[in-house]
């Protein structure tokens, strides 16, 4: 049925209720003996009027009544109430008589026809769509608003292969009750049992609520049950009548971390990004791309993609002006360490913003080829922010890493350098210099979750070097939003710190992806491979020396870093070249770790 032809069809229908149930109620009040008379018609008329201005203003002929709910009869009584109203009025000013018993009857006439025309509507809805073919069995965890209106999607979707059994919910006042004909069977303790004798198929965890380790704990308890698990996205994907069963998301690792999001200080970042040229290097990789994404939600004059890999920063490129094509793009293919070419693209662009996120971030590869981590990490930085500040750029932001604390990597100790230039660039230049320093990324590339990923789909085994080795994680949307909030917060020459909550350990991350691929350990066993060269135990986000208790905004901190000499420390750099790559590793590491005495006394020697 055409939407005119549906309106056109209530229209009728509530034309016919509201003509003829006042002269029905006349008759049966007075037992078939009452006249058609003056005040009646003129009351059926009014009635008609009002009842169709009511119904515009209430929307009756808009709503979906398959999906009726107490929203909707309460439409039905205002606009019912205030035609009676509108009738009874017109009889005291008109004919200065009053039927009030007629009056009432009318009311409760036109609202249980009114009222039924279309619960009878989703009625039938649902009696039909009862009898569709069956499906997976399926059972919601989680039986309030969200969970019922999934149960209700499911069970009219003709398309699913899901078919709701019931629901389970920690609230014990809903155990044993029926919502929309269908159980909540106990608790999530009983989740095992439930799924047992329910002959469960499928779950979906209907909670968007639910916090951090609330999702943690009962994602353990229905993949415990090595039954398939789904969950709702996001709470704004749960606007009413908008939930289809094609957007459930099977559950992730990043779902489990047991913190809550960062939220944005979108009017501060608005602020220095809206209406401006921002640049972004490395903007082809993980983080950088991510960025890019973030950028764009605050409308930029331009956003300028910089690279050296010319896929990666067409990929980004493609996606950006597919999905937002009145941005201002454009790009630049150019390697940090070409520093005459990235002198020209800064006077050519005049960036207003930078962030800085090119660098080599592999700890074993860093290892064996610590020239290139030299070449990338640190010449590449000091010419983006000589750059930066010969080009007056308002603000310059250097994606860091926790590995920077205390570095026993080559690529620890290159970052650890890189942000020793970006505060020195800060006490020299009008520009604002600043540092963003955050733990392992989920899901970017080289990161541990592709890799057990690809060894879980290769059967195994999953290779943890140590069992006891413990790292701080975050999702590459947070990584990124933390770097645009901390644009917004920058004075100059901070190194600003995420509070990542618990540090995760890695063999427990290895379990938790086993068990949400469907597997088990004895399916996918986990392999202990032993440290590699350059690795920690344990990850620290700011040294002792570093530390500022205060939180400079929600779960955001500011770390203050020692002085250095930064000319001694270009002149050890510029010695580095000539030494093998043992000799440039230790030379790395001293200097990151401000033992710069203990180099010029050898250096003396020789």
């Amino acid at each position: 049925m055409t939407l005119k032809q549906r309106l056109l069809s209530l229209i009728l229908i509530d034309s016919a209720i509201v003509l003829f149930s006042i002269y029905i109620c006349s008759l049966i009040l007075t037992a078939g003996n009452s006249p058609v008379t003056e005040v009646i018609v003129t009351s059926s008329i009014v009635l008609l009027l009002v009842h169709h201005v009511c119904a515009y203003r209430f929307r009756l002929y808009k709503r979906a009544w398959e999906y009726a709910s107490i929203t909707e009869l309460k439409a039905i009584v205002y606009a019912v109430t205030i035609s009676v109203a509108a009738a009874g009025l017109t009889q005291l000013i008109f004919f200065q008589d009053f039927y009030a018993r007629t009056l009432i009857m009318t009311w409760m006439m036109h609202v249980l026809l009114i009222g039924g025309s279309r619960m009878s509507w989703r009625v039938y809805k649902d009696a039909y769509m009862t009898k569709k073919k069956d499906g997976k069995r399926t059972l919601i965890v989680g039986a309030g608003s969200a969970g019922t209106m999934i149960a209700r999607q499911l069970k009219q979707d003709m398309d699913t292969t899901l078919q709701p059994v019931g629901f389970v919910d920690d609230n014990f006042t809903k155990h044993g009750l029926e919502m929309i004909d269908l159980t909540v069977f106990g608790g999530t303790r009983d989740l095992q049992e439930i799924v047992e004798d329910q002959r469960v198929e499928h779950i979906i965890i209907a909670i968007p609520s639910l916090n951090k380790i609330d999702m943690n704990r009962i994602v353990k308890l229905c993949t415990d049950t090595k039954i398939k698990t789904q969950i709702l996205p996001r709470m704004e994907d749960l606007v009413l009548g908008s939930v289809q069963v094609s957007q459930f998301k099977d559950v992730e690792v990043e779902d489990l971390l047991g913190r809550e999001p960062v939220e944005l200080d979108v009017n501060g970042i608005a602020e220095y990004i809206t209406g401006e040229t921002i640049l972004v290097t490395g903007a082809g990789g993980s983080i950088g791309s991510e960025i890019c994404r973030q950028v764009a939600r605050f409308s930029p004059k331009e956003i300028i993609l910089l690279g050296h890999g010319e896929n990666s920063i067409y990929s980004i490129e493609m996606e950006l002006r597919r999905n937002l094509p009145d941005l201002n793009i454009d790009t630049e293919i150019a390697d940090v360490q070409d520093k005459e070419k990235i002198q020209a693209i800064m006077f050519k662009r005049q960036p207003h913003v930078i962030f800085h996120a090119a660098a080599h971030k592999h700890v074993p590869l860093m290892e064996r080829n610590p020239e290139e981590a030299v070449k990338n990490n640190v010449i590449g930085t000091r010419n983006v922010a000589e750059a930066a500040n010969i080009a007056g750029v308002n603000t310059f932001v250097m994606i860091s890493t926790d590995k920077a604390v205390n570095p026993t990597s080559v690529m620890g100790a290159t970052k650890r350098i890189a942000e020793m230039i970006v505060q020195h660039m800060d006490m020299i230049s009008e520009t604002r210099f600043v540092a963003v320093r955050f733990g392992n990324v989920l899901g970017s590339r080289g990161s541990v979750i592709p890799l057990f990923k690809d060894q879980i789909k290769n059967g195994g085994p999953l290779t943890v070097t140590h069992p006891d080795m413990v790292r701080y994680f975050m999702t590459i949307p947070e990584a990124s939003r933390l770097v645009l909030q901390a644009g917004s917060l920058a004075e100059g020459g901070e190194v600003f710190v995420l509070d990542m909550g618990e540090p995760v350990k890695i063999v427990d991350l290895a379990k938790n992806l086993i068990r949400l691929s469907g597997y088990t350990e004895e399916e996918i066993p986990i392999q202990f491979s032993g440290m590699r060269p350059g690795e920690k135990m344990f990850e620290e986000l700011l040294g002792k020396d570093e530390v500022h208790s205060e939180q400079v905004y929600p779960m955001i901190y500011r770390g203050k870093t020692p002085e250095v000499d930064i000319n001694l420390t270009y002149q050890l750099i510029g010695k580095l070249e000539s030494k093998s790559a043992d000799e440039l590793r230790k030379r790395l590491l001293d200097i990151a770790n401000f033992r710069i005495g203990k180099l010029k006394v050898l250096d003396a020697v020789k």
